[in-house]
C-alpha cells in the first residue's frame, strides 16, 4: 500500500487546445447523430468512441458495455477563434493593462518595485488593474494606448480619436485579441497572478471545443418511439452546423460583411452552450419555446449539481402525504398508513437465527389487508446482488430458495424507528426520530404537541417519512435524533415540546379554582396511565370520597418534585395587587404534590414549561416525555369534563359596557380635535428631537392607543373568567387581552410603519375626507369592532395595515432563508476540538472556549450556564 500524501496546493487552470485535442478520441464534424437504421454515425455527436448509452452496444475507445463505459470525450475543430463568456472579464482586464503593440505590462521597472516593493519583501502579492493608468503611452515601446470597451456579452472595442476630432470606434475580434494575448509574456503574467504553466490567457478564446461523453448528454426514447436528444447535443447540432457554413465560406472566399455575421453567429451558439442566461444575449430556445438547460444551469443554482444532486437531492425509501392530529398517541411515535407501511422497506440480512422468520414473511409477500397481519415482504436480494420482486408466482420459490447470505426488504412494521421531517428545515428539531405506529386512513398521525419544533399545523401541511435502512442508521436515529432526546432546545435549554392550545386551556381550567372529584370522575380523569392506588381522599362527605383538582393533578408529577414561582395567569389580576386574589399568585409543589397555583403555559408550555423543565433536569428526557404524555391527555379530558367553545356570542357586552366604551371613544375624538386645535394655533410644545407635526402626532397615536386599551378594560371586566376568550388569553394557550379588545370593544389605529396613515391623495387619505383634515378617522384609526363590524373607510384602512404584515412575512421569510444559507456556508468548517477551543479544518483558533464561557446552550436552563433556583430548591429540600 503506498504511503499517505499530504496535499500541497491545488491549482486551478484553463485546457489548451493542445490538452483538449490530446484528451479527446475523436474529432467530431457531422452534425447527425443517428442514421435511418438507430445507428450513431461516425465522426457524429454520438460516436461510438464517445461512450455508449444503447444496451448491447460497445464502446469503441474502451471495449465496455454501457453500464461500465464512463465516456470519452471529443472535439470540434472551430473555424475561427470565439471568446468563452464565462472569462470575459479577465480579457478586458489584461486588454487594458497591456501594450497594444508589444502586449507588454503598461508599467516600467520602477513602477513595479514601487508598487510591489523589493523581491526578497513584495508588500503586495500580484499587480491590479487600479494600479495601472488607463490611456497612456507604453515605457516599453513608445505605443499610444486606446480606451478599451467592453459591451456585454462579448463585444470588445477600441476607441480613440483621430487628426481630425472624430472619434473612432474600432471593433475587436476574437482573432485580434489572441493575437495580443499569445504575446503577453510569462513574467508580466506572473506579475498579474497568473500563472503561465497551467493557464495561459489567450486559451481563454476558444479555437478547438471539447464535446462532452455521450454518458453526459443521453438521448431518450419516447413512447412513440422517437429519440429525444439532450439539450447540450441540440447545442452542439447548433455549432457544428455554423461552423461548416462558415468553413464554406470562408474558403469560398465570401465578402467580409458575410463572414463577420456567421463569426458572430458562431459566438452566440457557443455562449449559450457555456451559459444560456448571459445578461444582453437571447436564450437559446427548443421548438416549445422552452429555454435550454446548458452547461451553467446545469451546475449553478437550487436545482443545479452541487446543491441539487450533491449537498441534497430526492431519496428512495421516502414517503410524503398530509399530516393530521391524534392527542392519544405518545409524543415518540408516528400513525403510518398501512398503504405508507406495505410500500415503504427495511432490509434484512438472512442468518440462521432468524431464516425461518424472514421465511414467513417472503411466503406472504407484498399483501398485507390488515394491522394486525404480520409483515410482508416486498423484495429478495441474491447473495450476487441480483434482485427479485416477489408476488403470487416468485414468493414460494423464493422461499424454498432462501439461505444465509440473501437479504430480505421488509415491510415496516410496528415499534420501527423512522425519521419525520417537516420542510423549511431551519434547526436540528425539523428532522426527528418517531416509532412507528401502523394505522388507517390516509395521513400521517401526530401528537399536537410535537408541532412546535417543527412549526407544524393541520390546515394542509405535508410532511416527509423516511426509513433509515442500515443498524447504525436507526441506532444513530434512535440515540441522536429520538423526539425524547429533543424536548429541550438546544437554543435556550427549555423546553421545545411541551403542552399547547386546548391542553393549556384544559389544565387550567382544571387548576384555577377549588374543585371536588368522585372516585368515578377521578379514575375518568387519569385512567390512560392509572396509579397503582389513589391517594388519601381531600375530604369526605356522607360517606363519599372526594378528590381535589389539585390532587388529580398531582398525580402525574414525580414524587420527589419541589418547585416555587410566581404563576403568569396570575400577574395581571387587580385583585392579586391589592392581595385579595382568591387563586393563589405562586404556584408551590411540595414533594410532588401541587399545594398553590394554577398551571399554565409557564408551568407545562412549549418555549415555557417551569414544571416540565424541572422534571427533565432531575429525572431525565424519558421521565419528561411521559409527563407530556400524561398532562396532554388528562388536560383534554379535563376540558372535556366541562367542554370548552368560543362563539360569537362570546364577545356580547351590555348596553351598560356599550355605552361606557362609546363615551371612552368620544372623549378620546375630542382630545385628540383639542390637541390638533392647540397645534393650529402655534402653542404646542414640542418634544425633544421633535418637529412640532411629529410632536402632534406622537400625542395622536398615544391618546388612541390609551383609548381603544380603556375599551379593552371595560370589555375584559364584564367576560371574566367564565369567558372562553378570557381563559384562553390569560393561561397563555392562545391569544390575548388585545384580540379580545379588538373583537368586542375598538380595533384602533391602523399603523404604517408606526405612523398614521397619510398617503394617498393630495393632503387628504381618501376623497371622502376634506383637504388638511388632521382627525383619527381620517387618518386610519378604526373606532369598530369586529363585532359591530367595519364601515367601507375603516375596511379599506384596516387592509392598508394588514398589508404592511403579509409584505413583511414575504421579504422577512426569503432573506433570513438566505442569511442562513449564508452564515451555514461560513460556519460549516468549526468544529469543537478535543481540547475544548474552536477551530477551522486548517487547525486556526476561532474561540479559546466554545461560546466564550464554554456553556452548551442545550444544557443551560433558559440560557444561564448554573440552573441557580435548582440548586436553591434542593438545599432547601435538605434543610427540610
Amino acid at each position: 500500500m503506498p504511503s499517505p500524501k499530504r496535499v500541497g496546493k491545488i491549482e486551478f487552470g484553463l485546457l489548451s487546445p493542445k490538452e483538449i485535442r490530446k484528451m479527446s478520441v475523436r474529432k467530431i464534424i457531422w452534425a447527425d447523430t443517428y442514421d435511418d437504421d438507430g445507428f450513431p454515425y461516425p465522426q457524429g455527436l454520438m460516436d461510438l468512441h464517445l461512450g455508449v448509452i444503447d444496451p448491447g452496444l460497445r464502446c469503441k475507445t474502451c471495449g465496455n458495455k454501457a453500464s461500465e463505459c464512463p465516456g470519452h470525450f471529443g472535439h470540434i475543430e472551430l473555424a475561427k477563434p470565439v471568446i468563452h463568456v464565462g472569462y470575459t472579464r479577465l480579457i478586458r482586464k489584461l486588454l487594458r493593462v497591456s501594450c497594444r503593440e508589444c502586449s507588454r505590462l503598461l508599467l516600467s521597472q520602477d513602477e513595479i518595485y514601487k508598487i510591489l516593493g523589493p523581491v526578497e519583501e513584495r508588500n503586495a502579492d500580484v499587480i491590479s488593474e487600479k494600479d495601472i493608468k488607463k490611456e497612456r503611452i507604453c515605457p516599453h515601446c513608445g505605443a499610444q494606448q486606446n480606451k478599451i470597451n467592453f459591451e456585454k456579452p462579448t463585444t470588445f472595442s477600441e476607441v480613440w480619436t483621430d487628426e481630425n476630432g472624430r472619434k473612432i470606434d474600432h471593433k475587436l475580434t476574437p482573432a485580434d485579441i489572441r493575437g495580443r494575448l499569445e504575446k503577453i509574456p510569462d513574467e508580466d503574467l506572473r506579475l498579474l497572478g497568473i500563472n503561465p504553466e497551467v493557464a495561459r490567457p489567450e486559451w481563454t478564446l476558444l479555437t478547438v471545443l471539447p464535446v462532452p461523453p455521450v454518458t453526459m448528454r443521453p438521448s431518450i426514447i419516447l413512447e412513440n418511439g422517437q429519440r429525444s436528444e439532450d439539450d447540450l447535443t441540440h447545442k452542439l447540432v447548433d455549432i457544428i452546423r455554423i461552423n461548416q457554413r462558415f468553413k464554406e465560406n470562408q474558403d469560398a472566399g465570401a465578402p467580409q460583411l458575410i463572414i463577420e455575421d456567421l463569426w458572430e453567429l458562431l459566438q452566440y451558439h457557443v455562449t449559450t452552450y457555456m451559459d444560456n442566461e448571459v445578461a444582453g444575449c437571447p436564450p437559446a430556445r427548443h421548438r416549445s419555446g422552452r429555454p435550454l438547460k446548458t452547461i451553467s444551469q446545469r451546475l449553478k443554482g437550487k436545482d443545479g449539481r452541487f446543491r441539487g444532486s450533491l449537498s441534497g437531492k430526492r431519496v428512495n425509501f421516502s414517503a410524503r402525504t398530509v399530516i393530521s392530529p391524534d392527542p392519544n398517541m405518545s409524543i415518540g411515535q408516528v400513525g403510518i398508513p398501512l398503504a405508507v407501511a406495505n410500500e415503504m422497506s427495511v432490509p434484512i440480512r438472512v442468518t440462521p437465527f432468524n431464516i425461518e422468520e424472514v421465511r414467513a414473511m417472503v411466503l406472504k409477500g407484498p399483501v398485507r389487508n390488515s394491522l394486525t397481519e404480520p409483515c410482508g415482504a416486498n423484495y429478495a436480494i441474491r447473495p450476487d446482488n441480483r434482485r427479485v420482486r416477489l408476488n403470487e408466482l416468485t414468493c414460494e420459490t423464493v422461499a424454498d430458495q432462501l439461505e444465509p447470505g440473501w437479504t430480505v426488504d421488509r415491510q415496516i412494521r410496528n415499534n420501527d424507528i423512522v425519521l419525520f421531517n417537516r420542510q423549511p428545515s431551519l434547526h436540528r428539531m425539523s428532522i426527528m426520530a418517531h416509532r412507528v405506529i401502523l394505522m388507517n386512513g390516509r395521513t400521517f398521525r401526530l401528537n399536537p404537541a410535537v408541532c412546535p419544533p417543527y412549526n407544524a399545523d393541520f390546515d394542509g401541511d405535508e410532511m416527509n417519512l423516511h426509513i433509515p435502512q442500515t443498524e447504525e442508521a436507526r441506532a444513530e436515529a434512535h440515540m441522536l435524533a429520538s423526539v425524547y432526546e429533543n424536548i429541550l432546545s438546544p437554543r435556550f435549554g427549555g423546553p421545545i415540546i411541551g403542552g399547547i392550545h386546548d391542553h393549556i386551556s384544559g389544565i387550567f381550567l382544571l387548576t384555577h379554582t377549588l374543585r371536588w372529584f368522585t372516585k368515578e370522575e377521578v379514575i375518568s380523569l387519569v385512567k390512560f396511565n392509572p396509579p397503582e392506588h389513589l391517594p388519601v381522599p381531600g375530604k369526605v362527605e356522607d360517606g363519599i370520597e372526594f378528590w381535589s383538582n389539585k390532587q388529580v393533578f398531582s398525580m402525574i408529577l414525580p414524587d420527589d418534585l419541589n418547585l416555587v414561582y410566581r404563576a403568569s395567569s396570575c400577574k395581571d389580576c387587580a385583585e392579586c395587587k391589592k392581595g385579595e386574589c382568591e387563586q393563589d399568585s405562586y404556584v408551590q409543589v411540595i414533594n410532588g404534590e401541587l399545594l398553590t397555583g394554577t398551571i399554565d403555559k409557564k408551568s407545562i408550555g412549549a418555549f415555557k414549561g417551569n414544571i416540565l423543565q424541572r422534571i427533565i433536569r432531575q429525572h431525565g428526557q424519558r421521565r419528561g416525555a411521559q409527563f407530556i404524555d400524561d398532562v396532554t391527555r388528562l388536560s383534554i379530558r379535563a376540558i372535556m369534563f366541562d367542554g370548552f367553545s368560543f362563539g360569537i356570542d362570546d364577545e356580547d357586552l351590555t348596553k351598560t359596557e356599550y355605552k361606557q366604551i362609546d363615551e371612552g371613544l368620544d372623549e378620546a375624538m375630542r382630545d385628540v380635535a383639542r390637541r390638533i386645535q392647540i397645534y393650529e394655533e402655534g402653542q404646542l410644545e414640542p418634544m425633544p428631537g421633535r418637529t412640532l407635526e411629529e410632536t402632534l402626532e406622537m400625542q395622536i397615536m398615544q391618546v388612541l392607543g390609551k383609548a381603544r386599551d380603556k375599551t379593552g378594560e371595560i370589555a375584559g371586566r364584564h367576560l371574566g373568567l367564565s369567558n372562553s376568550a378570557v381563559v384562553m388569553a390569560v393561561s397563555g394557550a392562545r391569544g390575548s387581552m388585545l384580540n379580545l379588545t379588538q373583537m368586542a370593544g375598538c380595533i384602533g389605529q391602523q399603523a404604517v410603519r408606526g405612523e398614521r396613515i397619510t398617503r394617498g391623495y393630495e393632503d387628504r387619505t381618501l376623497p371622502h375626507f376634506k383637504r388638511g383634515d388632521r382627525g383619527a378617522p381620517a387618518h386610519g384609526f378604526v373606532r369598530n369592532s369586529y363585532k359591530s363590524g367595519l364601515t367601507p373607510t375603516e375596511f379599506f384602512f384596516h387592509a392598508i395595515g394588514g398589508r404592511e404584515g403579509l409584505v413583511d412575512t414575504a421579504v422577512r421569510t426569503s432573506q433570513s432563508g438566505y442569511l442562513q444559507r449564508r452564515m451555514i456556508n461560513a460556519l460549516q468548517d468549526l468544529k469543537v476540538a478535543y481540547d475544548q477551543t474552536v477551530r477551522t479544518t486548517g487547525g486556526r483558533i476561532i474561540q479559546f472556549k466554545y461560546g466564550e464561557d464554554n456553556t452548551d446552550p442545550a444544557k443551560s436552563c433558559f440560557g444561564d450556564p448554573v440552573d441557580v433556583q435548582g440548586i436553591l430548591e434542593n438545599v432547601l429540600k435538605e434543610e427540610v
